[in-house]
């Protein structure tokens, strides 16, 4: 146990050193984040007026989290086969949620299945959310169903399970919204669990220093989850929307996670 606490701590005090430097350097030679997000689904056209779209909501949590962290956006609708012409125009990539689920039978998911599979092969940095995380774990032998649970929506706290170094500042537990039915039922081989709750064990997980993912939305505001289960009270029955709108007046860690996944790629990018 001793060892292992001691190899933990030297691993967060090099990250430590990483992000010092790179926040160090003269802002004028400071390196851009490059972050591609793979865009999967998009916001009611009713409700965009007032919230945007989701790259949009992804730009403003991660540029918060980045702080002084210099963060260059470029968006990819993957449900019309947009994708990089090369890995390396961007730094890493992050996979949205979806009202689909990974297990459709339609052809942009399979595409963006094979991308996964051509992103975990180089070691290319990779943030899942919510359908991103289940994606990930459907591609790569992991298996993702229909939660026993049914929908899970409003605020929810994870239990870190493990600290990771890139997880500064340290937390114990964190708050995420939530809106999904799908779940990761089997991990991935590779992959190591950080957070878990009871209602969804399967939180979040890590693969090999390269892939990072939440079943939480760090990018939802209140008032968009607010106005998505308003918009689905009778699918989701009014004792799980009474207590979903309640839980929304929960402090959340949107900011918080959005430094841990800047954290994540910047240490990952330079491995």
């Amino acid at each position: 146990m001793g060892s292992a606490r001691t190899r933990t701590n030297r691993e967060r005090l090099a990250v430590e050193a990483i992000l010092r430097d790179h926040l160090m350097r003269d802002s004028g030679t400071r390196d851009v984040m490059r972050l591609g997000i793979l865009q999967t689904d998009a916001v009611r056209d009713d409700f965009q007026s007032e919230f945007g779209d989701y790259p949009g909501m992804f730009h403003g949590i991660l540029s918060q989290g980045a702080e002084t962290e210099p963060l260059e956006f470029t968006n990819y609708d993957v449900r019309r086969e947009e994708y990089p012409e090369r890995l390396a125009d961007c730094d890493g990539y992050l996979i949205t949620g979806s009202r689909d689920s990974v297990y459709d039978d339609a052809q942009w998911i399979r595409t963006l299945g094979e991308f996964v599979l051509e992103l975990d092969t180089t070691r290319t940095p990779l943030i899942g959310i919510c359908f991103g995380h289940q994606l990930i774990a459907h591609v790569l032998d992991g298996e993702t169903a229909p939660a026993d649970v049914g929908w899970t929506v409003g605020v929810h706290t994870s239990e870190v399970l493990a600290q990771q170094a890139w997880m500064t500042p340290c937390r114990a537990s964190f708050r995420l919204i939530s809106s999904h039915r799908d779940q990761v039922v089997t991990l991935p081989s590779r992959a190591v669990l950080f957070a878990a709750s009871e209602i969804c064990p399967n939180g979040g997980y890590t693969i090999d220093g390269h892939i990072l993912t939440f079943q939480g939305h760090p990018e939802f505001e209140p008032e968009y989850a607010a106005r998505l289960m308003t918009s689905r009270r009778e699918l989701l029955g009014e004792q799980r929307f009474a207590v979903g709108m309640a839980s929304l007046a929960q402090r959340i860690d949107s900011v918080l996670i959005a430094k841990w996944i800047v954290n994540f790629i910047s240490v990952a990018r330079r491995a």
